[in-house]
């Protein structure tokens, strides 16, 4: 792969770190974002050469500063991959939960999306990667904001795409759409088909590279997907 400038929102642990490692590994230059600054520190102590860090929470007010700041550094943009989520399943509706999970998961992912895509149609080309999730195909009783965040991803990766096209030009963007992955993100007690960080970062980087628009991780969660969209809500309402 021709080296690439890629920054990854979101990437202090978990999957984000996994990609930011693999795409050094590959002679890449990677900027990689998260609040928890010492955990990307560290993750730069083995690729100096190849990351750089910026230590910031997409719920503030300069997320436009720090990605361009970001791109400044970079001296350029080819991949933007959009991996900060927030999600915290609960018996009860609780109000602040549901206000942090909608600001980083629609109006922190709109805010950083939107100037990446602008700034890849003044450029000719360029590609976005936003992590969603399986839990974006329905509703779900435990996580009402998370779920329909997630979905709100997918349609604005999806409405990205078309624009694109209409604008003649060569942006795409990749919905990818993780089942279980072995991280704090995974929480609850009925998980199945769990998968390492590391075994995610690889089939999400390997769809970026083939310039795919939605891909499921693992792959066999597509087929959970298709049985999920046809589920009649009679009987989906006793899972979730």
């Amino acid at each position: 792969m021709q080296q690439k400038k890629v920054i990854i929102i979101g990437a202090s642990s978990g999957i984000g770190k996994e990609m930011a490692l693999l795409l050094a590994q590959q002679d890449n230059i990677i900027a990689v974002t998260g609040r928890r600054k010492e955990l990307l520190e560290k993750t730069k102590e083995q690729y100096p050469h190849h990351i750089i860090t910026a230590g910031f929470d997409v719920m503030g007010t300069d997320n436009v500063q720090q990605l361009q700041q970001l791109i400044e550094q970079l001296k350029g943009l080819d991949i933007l991959i959009y991996n900060a989520g927030y999600g915290n399943p609960l018996e009860n509706l609780d109000p602040e939960t549901e206000r942090i999970t909608t600001a980083t998961n629609v109006d922190g992912f709109v805010e950083i999306v939107s100037y990446a895509f602008n700034y890849f149609v003044q450029q000719g080309y360029g590609q976005i990667a936003v992590t969603s999730s399986i839990g974006g195909l329905r509703g779900n009783s435990w996580a009402p904001a998370y779920s329909a965040s997630k979905a709100y991803m997918s349609i604005y990766a999806e409405g990205l795409n078309m624009k694109a096209r209409k604008l003649k030009k060569d942006i795409v963007v990749t919905d990818i759409k993780p089942g279980f992955i072995d991280t704090k993100m995974a929480k609850g007690n009925k998980r199945f088909w769990v998968i390492p960080p590391k075994k995610a970062a690889t089939q999400i980087l390997e769809a970026i590279e083939q310039k795919k628009r939605v891909v499921y991780i693992s792959k066999r969660w597509w087929l959970i997907a298709q049985i999920l969209k046809v589920l009649p809500y009679t009987i989906y309402k006793r899972l979730a």
